[in-house]
């Protein structure tokens, strides 16, 4: 635990003055006895003289603490500075007391030499409470107080003198031992003070991070028991209009197409919002790895105006991209996303409005920006919206989790490309993120290729023998029906041990080749995806490729899932990504095993 030696210094000044307040009391006491008890063995207008000088320093003593107690302890002055005063006044002080025991005011009769020695040992006893805050204004005291009765009992030539001489050295070693051990107790208190403070100050933050962890959790299952049940809700419509249709008798091949468009609508929502959890859940556990490249910008934005300008025309937007050349430094794929969310989102909160993408050169960067015309934010709400599962009071019935901005902060730290909004209410928004430009601008390899071409290229079915493990009664039998009408061959099994028996009767009846293994990750008795995998190719007796299917999305699973070397689709999987996956999971495999039969 760390704390800053300036506080624990003004500490230790305020201490000091605090704990002086019973020296000075005993400054206006002990005087008075002293001249009462002298008065008859000295002069008495010295005495009373000693007493008066001593009476006005203290009240000048008293005036220094109420400075402080009103100023001081503001910090408006450097803490050395109200010591500096303090030690002056204390050590002209014990100067004073130090006269007690000089020639001038103690007579030479032993017993009264024996009272003064008691008086000043009382005083510096009582001192050391009070300024042994600061050891150094101590010691200073102690040294000025005794030095004068030293020097009277060594000047003397009687044998109890030297008795009180070594009294007053003793006193003095001794007081000044205790005020070091006074001295380290008190600092050792201060300190312990403040790391207790700072101990509450973190106890304080974590409190208010797992009450903002708690509220975002609040936030997210309010969101997710709304923007989850809507699709449900259509799903179960989608349903029930099937099965009415199907009532009727035979199903015409218009409104077969149409109602298999709204349940892949309804099903695109629903992963849309799982994705948006999902793409969280990676960032948290840092598997998103980061692949910086040159990248044309013309390319880019002319993307982005392919891809959304039908959708923004369906909303009544209009959207302008304004393609600028030049050659950025970034993650395509993360900027990308980036993008995507922005301009989703200028889609989907700004209805019927006007949205501008393009980018202005900065020095070294490009600030590619997303303008829009719509209802703005107001300017509380604005560092909201970066927030997990933050949603606009006036946002539309389809926002979502609240997610996508979200996501956009995260993906632009990890980048290091700066984001920036400028709203006010009624005059539109602007989101931009600030994107270097490349040192050494190459044209694209063939490996930058669009995903489509693949695509395209892979748009013819193959069939391979596919192992299928997965718990879920529904699920596997749904899979394996999909799978066996794209013409794979599938050995399906709840467990390791049914899916191999599947594959012996398969065997009995002809060749039974295996290609792939699909596995579901969570399995019955705590078995895992890869652990199944394991099992069957020990079977096969070949390195067969294995696919893991999942609806995790806890950070440590995910790392785990990453860490198995299996390639991961999560749940809901649409049955293009599903395809794709299992042939190209196929085709990556080094070596495709011989048929097993």
């Amino acid at each position: 635990m760390t704390h800053n030696g300036d506080d624990i210094e003004a500490a230790m000044v305020r201490l000091l003055y605090r704990q002086s307040l019973g020296i000075l009391f005993a400054n206006f006491v002990i005087p008075a006895a002293v001249v009462y008890a002298l008065r008859e063995t000295t002069s008495f207008h010295l005495l009373l003289a000693w007493m008066g000088a001593i009476y006005v320093l203290t009240f000048c003593r008293i005036g220094l603490s109420l400075m402080f107690f009103r100023h001081g302890e503001s910090g408006a002055t450097a803490p050395r500075q109200w010591v500096t005063r303090f030690a002056i006044f204390s050590w002209l002080s014990a100067a004073l007391w130090g006269f007690l025991g000089t020639m001038w005011l103690l007579p030479p009769d032993p017993e009264w030499v024996a009272f003064a020695c008691i008086v000043l040992a009382g005083m510096a006893c009582g001192a050391m409470p009070g300024l042994s805050a600061r050891l150094g204004v101590y010691i200073g005291f102690m040294t000025i107080m005794v030095l004068p009765f030293v020097l009277t009992c060594m000047v003397r030539e009687e044998s109890i003198y030297r008795v009180f001489l070594m009294f007053a050295l003793a006193l003095y070693v001794v007081n000044v031992y205790f005020g070091r051990v006074t001295h380290r107790t008190l600092r050792s208190g201060v300190e312990l003070r403040f790391e207790n403070v700072a101990l509450i100050g973190q106890l304080e933050r974590e409190r208010d991070r797992a009450n903002a962890a708690n509220l975002a959790k609040t936030r997210f299952l309010a969101a997710a028991s709304h923007d989850l049940r809507q699709p449900l809700h259509a799903l179960g419509l989608l349903s029930a209009s099937l099965s009415a249709v199907a009532e009727r008798g035979d199903v015409g091949a218009d409104g077969a197409r149409q109602l298999g468009r709204r349940l892949d609508t309804t099903l695109e929502r629903m992963g849309g919002l799982l994705d948006g959890l999902l793409d969280v859940s990676r960032l948290d556990a840092g598997l998103v790895t980061i692949r910086r490249r040159p990248l044309p910008l013309a390319t880019l934005l002319d993307d982005i105006r392919d891809e959304y300008v039908e959708q923004a025309r369906r909303q009544g937007c209009r959207l302008e991209v304004v393609v600028t050349e030049a050659w950025i430094d970034s993650d395509p794929e993360l900027l990308r996303r980036i993008l995507d969310n922005l301009l989703s989102n200028a889609i989907r909160y700004a209805p019927m409005a006007r949205i501008l993408v393009g980018a202005r050169r900065r020095p070294g960067a490009m600030e590619i920006q997303v303008i829009d015309t719509g209802p703005g934010i107001a300017p509380e709400q604005q560092a909201l919206v970066f927030e997990e599962f933050a949603q606009l009071p006036d946002a539309p019935a389809e926002q979502g989790l609240g997610l996508g901005l979200a996501i956009v902060r995260r993906l632009a730290n990890l980048l290091d490309h700066p984001i920036s909004l400028r709203s006010a209410p009624g005059k539109g928004s602007n989101f931009s993120v600030t994107v270097p430009l490349a040192r050494n601008a190459n044209a694209p390899s063939a490996t930058d290729a669009p995903l489509s071409a693949f695509s395209q290229a892979s748009q013819k079915i193959e069939c391979y023998g596919v192992m299928l493990v997965d718990d879920d009664p529904q699920i596997l039998a749904a899979l394996s029906d999909l799978l066996t009408f794209w013409g794979h061959l599938v050995y399906a099994g709840a467990t390791v041990e049914e899916a191999c028996a599947a594959h012996q009767r398969a065997r009995e009846q002809g060749p039974a080749p295996v290609h792939l293994v699909l596995a579901d990750f969570r399995l019955a008795n705590q078995v895992t995806g890869d652990q199944a995998i394991g099992w069957l190719r020990e079977y096969l007796d070949a390195p067969i490729p294995g696919l893991i299917v999942t609806g995790d999305t806890a950070p440590d699973r995910l790392r785990a899932l990453h860490a198995s070397g299996y390639r991961v689709l999560h749940k809901p999987i649409s049955a293009d990504a599903l395809r794709q996956a299992i042939s190209e999971t196929v085709r990556e495999a080094s070596d495709l095993p011989e048929d097993q039969s």
